[in-house]
């Protein structure tokens, strides 16, 4: 991993910001924060992370301090100045002594404090950027990274690869909880630490300059990927043109569209299937624990909300009843992870449906599902980034993510219930 920094394009962004230094804050944050989107190893469709504190003219017309923070529904590769909403800072910091806070009152909360209230709501992590004290501060889920803290001993290799650089932060969830933790680590561990390294999560690097905070991250990143093949535990390389049309794939494909159309989660039109055919793909699908390995969870929790807990498993000569066998015992799975699941939950919840939305068919590729092109695509591009990451952390000692619990948690987590229930 390497960094894009570039000093020109950085100057001319300060030239064409205006006089105000809060404009030059801001956009040299959403110069470095694309920078950090436009690296699919980084972040990945919307995941990830980035703010900036700077100054803005309160209604009294006093200079205060506030941060902005990556808003949500905005990609890290195409933001813009709006998509990172500002909040008074001072407000925020309050948060650290409020004894608990749920998700939908962390929104409000947050809104509150939004200088512009038609604003997207601010990142749900937003309460951790404004506790950590340097002004720029960046998180992604490399998948270097991720490799090494899906491990059971993710916190033991953290401090032989980093020492006291970065803070370890076991799993928590994120949002109100997580700011808490990890402000409560970084405030007990500070004095060398220029980072954090969140197990099963991913990292967070800051400092008082964005140039210098961007190129932390990424190479924080890089002895990550030194570390897995010195480990030969090396990341296979991200997937090329995997859009392949494959002549002798129709009718498996066909087949699957078939079975999964009969349940009509997918609109009129069907389902929208996104095969890839790739090396690595090939290397996972030929593992000889594929159905266990799979099964363990996403690479990155926040994956599971796009593409499940677990993949479909199929194989290449499937026809329309060999898929329509696989997709009800996948709904069947789903209803009991479901069920087992939510009698623990804080509050009732509502199933999503239980098909699923990646299929891994041996002897041929790995398929995203979706209701469009654009959802089958993200979750075939999670899913080929969860392969090699899965590669990586098998060759490296064991592939652990958070357990099924935690997962649901996740995926069933107030803020996107509570969508799901306003479109019902």
């Amino acid at each position: 991993m390497r960094s894009r920094w570039n000093d020109l394009e950085a100057q001319h962004l300060i030239e064409n910001a205006g006089p105000n230094p809060a404009d030059v804050d801001l956009a040299l944050r959403v110069y470095t924060s694309r920078l950090i989107g436009k690296e699919p190893d980084l972040v990945l469709h919307g995941g990830g992370n980035t703010s900036v504190k700077t100054q803005r003219m309160a209604p009294d017309g006093s200079e205060k301090d506030v941060i902005h923070v990556k808003g949500s529904g905005w990609d890290l590769a195409t933001i813009e100045g709006q998509g990172l909403p500002a909040m008074w800072l001072d407000q925020l910091l309050t948060a650290r002594t409020v004894p608990n806070m749920t998700d939908d009152e962390m929104v409000v909360f947050l809104r509150n404090e939004m200088l512009d209230k038609s604003g997207p709501n601010p990142s749900v992590e937003a309460l951790l950027h404004a506790f950590l004290p340097a002004k720029f501060v960046d998180h992604t889920h490399s998948c270097a990274a991720l490799a090494i803290a899906d491990q059971p001993n993710a916190a033991e290799l953290s401090r032989e690869i980093f020492g006291d650089h970065l803070c370890v932060v076991p799993y928590v969830m994120p949002g109100f909880r997580l700011s808490q933790e990890a402000d409560t680590i970084f405030r007990e561990n500070s004095t060398a630490a220029n980072g954090l390294f969140l197990v099963n999560h991913g990292l967070f690097a800051y400092a008082e300059d964005a140039k210098t905070s961007y190129e932390r991250i990424i190479g924080y990143t890089d002895e990550c990927e030194t570390f897995l093949v010195r480990s030969g535990a090396a990341l296979m390389p991200e997937e090329q043109f995997t859009r392949i049309e494959n002549p002798g794939a129709h009718a498996v494909i066909t087949a699957l569209r078939e079975a999964l159309s009969t349940w009509g989660t997918f609109g009129t039109d069907g389902p929208v299937l996104d095969l890839r055919i790739g090396y690595a793909n090939d290397r996972y699908l030929a593992l000889a624990n594929l159905e266990d390995v799979s099964s363990r969870g996403t690479a990155t929790p926040d994956h599971v909300i796009r593409i499940k807990p677990r993949p479909m498993i199929g194989e290449a000569n499937f026809g329309v009843t060999d898929w329509q066998t696989a997709v009800r015992d996948y709904a069947d799975w789903y209803e009991s992870y479901f069920a087992r699941n939510a009698v623990h939950a804080r509050e009732s919840k509502t199933m999503l449906d239980p098909l699923p939305r990646v299929s891994l068919i041996r002897g041929l590729g790995i398929v995203g599902i979706g209701r469009n092109s654009k959802e089958a695509g993200i979750a075939a591009d999670l899913a080929e980034q969860n392969a090699r990451i899965i590669l990586s952390a098998e060759a490296l000692g064991r592939f652990t993510p958070i357990n099924e619990r935690d997962l649901f948690d996740l995926e069933y987590w107030s803020l996107e219930q509570a969508k799901l229930k306003a479109a019902a």
